[in-house]
């Protein structure tokens, strides 16, 4: 190794202070010491792997990288702007966490900075900067990393943010030749900040890697990601990764990424024609159909999760119930307020069984009221429910919610069920008037939402596609979709009264 004057020069320094028993002023110089040695070290990892992020990780964390993440490494070597879609479970947010530990540790400190942004700062710090601390730690890269921050010889070197949305100056005040703006979760990034990123990144030697899920087709992200655009582009579907291809990877690193169950499970489960396996599955965009009641671009605004609510937003505390009859499935959803909740579910359409996993959730909840689909099978639960009240086994209010009624704006609608589908799926999802962020198996509630056509009958009524077709159709019941529905349906009028 070649040793710079500098350090050569301290080294002196120190044998001198040694000598003379000077302690104080060696402590100062063996500081002195380190820091140019840091700074010898890091001006030979720029030598060595500034061009080279491959190497980087191999040498440098000790770690592998799959043939898709060598991709964006080198991408975000050789672009300036570099948009990744991909799907569930191919390590993009690991990759991006990768990409910053590699630039800040082979540019030399004040000439290099890191911002990093998503859709919440939950998810700005529990995702990509929990890599980033998991890398720091395991290479024992220079500096010290705290929740969202990095720090290098006591300067700020690296943060995360999620500014306001509309805050198109969120990052005003960073100066650096080699800024890095990394966009997490991309499609959940409102355009403004998309726009304050750019601004940062205007120089030759600045880049901005935009990576995450293409869930809503009405994004920023969609349109830096459309053929044509200025930004280079890299696509990642579940098929590319190597636990379908065959690819070589260390065990460990196989078992952390999308298995081929997995992808085999949610075909059978959404549909290969579903926007959410396009999304989640191949890492690809899908239109929102004009005759789609509940719009793709709606729900994935509503699944971005929110602060805590206000104490009138997480009441009334209400179940939805969706009763299977010839084999499908019973499913009970929980609503608090704004917030979809809990979901349990039976393959059972026995009202004698299904009643006391109602009453169960009731006292799990404390539900003040049930609304439940009472054709079929259904009105016999009911009658369970209303018997077992009586008995004072619970105190909630059971609705019998028959769907093939007539609607409260018979003029509009041609039933009941079509509008509790147009007035709270498409209404709701529009105006982001629910919370579907924490709600449990949502993904499969989600991806039966985007299911149902509609279209007008002769009176030029909005018609919903009926539950029976959507079964002949694809082989599967909304059984989950409805119980959402129901959760959030007021007896007697579909709008919600805080909207």
């Amino acid at each position: 190794m070649t040793t710079t004057p500098d350090l050569e020069r301290i080294r002196q320094q120190v044998a001198l202070l040694v000598r003379a028993g000077d302690t104080n002023q060696l402590r100062a110089v063996r500081d002195q010491l380190q820091a140019a040695a840091d700074q010898q070290d890091l001006q030979e990892r720029a030598g060595r792997y500034q061009h080279d992020p491959v190497g980087w990780v191999r040498e440098r964390l000790d770690q592998t990288v799959w043939s898709k993440q060598r991709e964006i490494l080198e991408a975000v070597r050789d672009h300036r702007r570099t948009a990744v879609r991909s799907g569930h479970g191919v390590g993009k947010s690991w990759t991006a966490a990768l990409v910053a530990c590699w630039w800040l540790d082979t540019h030399p400190p004040g000439t290099a900075f890191v911002v990093s942004t998503a859709p919440t700062f939950a998810q700005v710090r529990a995702i990509l900067w929990r890599y980033i601390r998991k890398h720091h730690r395991a290479a024992k890269l220079p500096g010290r990393v705290n929740q969202t921050e990095w720090h290098l010889n006591d300067e700020l070197v690296g943060f995360g943010r999620k500014p306001a949305d509309h805050d198109e100056s969120a990052f005003q005040g960073i100066h650096a030749r080699y800024v890095l703006v990394l966009i997490d979760e991309a499609c959940g990034v409102p355009e403004q900040l998309w726009v304050a990123a750019d601004a940062l990144a205007t120089g030759p030697d600045c880049r901005i890697l935009a990576i995450g899920n293409p869930d809503n087709p009405a994004s920023h992200f969609r349109k830096v990601s459309t053929p044509g655009s200025s930004w280079h582009q890299i696509a990642i579907s579940a098929f590319d990764s190597p636990n379908l291809t065959g690819e070589d990877v260390p065990h460990e690193m196989a078992v952390s990424l999308v298995a081929r169950d997995w992808v085999e499970e949610k075909a059978r489960e959404w549909g290969e024609d579903n926007p959410l396996y396009k999304s989640k599955v191949l890492g690809e965009f899908s239109a929102d159909a004009p005759n789609q009641v509940v719009r793709a671009s709606d729900l994935a605004l509503c699944r971005i999760e929110r602060p805590n609510p206000s104490t009138d937003e997480v009441t009334p505390v209400e179940l939805g119930v969706d009763v299977g009859g010839g084999g499908d499935e019973t499913v009970i959803r929980e609503r608090r307020g704004i917030r979809a909740g809990r979901e349990w579910r039976a393959h059972t359409d026995r009202p004698e069984k299904i009643a006391p996993l109602i009453i169960q959730a009731i006292k799990d909840t404390g539900a003040t009221a049930v609304k439940i689909d009472s054709i079929g099978v259904g009105f016999g639960v009911i009658g369970e429910l209303r018997n077992a009240a009586n008995r004072g086994e619970h105190q909630a209010h059971i609705h019998a919610v028959n769907v093939a009624t007539k609607a409260s704006r018979p003029d509009k609608f041609a039933n009941l069920r079509a509008e509790i589908w147009w007035e709270i799926g498409r209404g709701l999802s529009e105006r982001q008037g629910w919370d579907l962020s924490r709600a449990e198996n949502i993904d499969t509630a989600v991806a039966q939402m985007l299911e149902p056509r509609w279209d007008t009958d002769p009176q030029g009524r909005i018609r919903v596609e009926p539950k029976d077709e959507i079964i002949k159709r694809l082989g599967r019941s909304p059984d989950n979709a409805d119980a959402l529905l129901l959760a959030f349906y007021a007896t007697g009028r579909t709008r919600v009264r805080w909207l």
